[in-house]
């Protein structure tokens, strides 16, 4: 399955910085849908209500997804990829 990839930084509530990815599958290109799926991430992680709009999210290419993100996005329509400032 080919997987495009948002590039998404926001602002936490405490001023620092979340890195991570949004992986959806390549037909898609509703960005507010994209964006959606980015704020019930953030809801996960006491984040709700920061702001994520093309300006801190924005896609950086398509790859062939991993067996764990075909199962994310069969399961909820997304998958997550961490990179930095996602933990407390």
């Amino acid at each position: 399955m080919k997987v495009s990839v948002y590039d998404t930084y926001v602002t936490k509530k405490n001023g620092k910085i979340m890195h991570f990815d949004i992986l959806v599958p390549h037909q898609l290109t509703d960005e507010d849908k994209i964006h959606q799926y980015g704020q019930s991430y953030l809801q996960t992680k006491d984040q709700a209500g920061q702001p994520l709009s093309t300006k801190e999210c924005r896609f950086c290419h398509i790859e062939e997804a991993s067996p764990e993100v075909v199962e994310d996005i069969s399961r909820q329509g997304y998958s997550i990829i961490e990179m930095q400032g996602c933990y407390n």
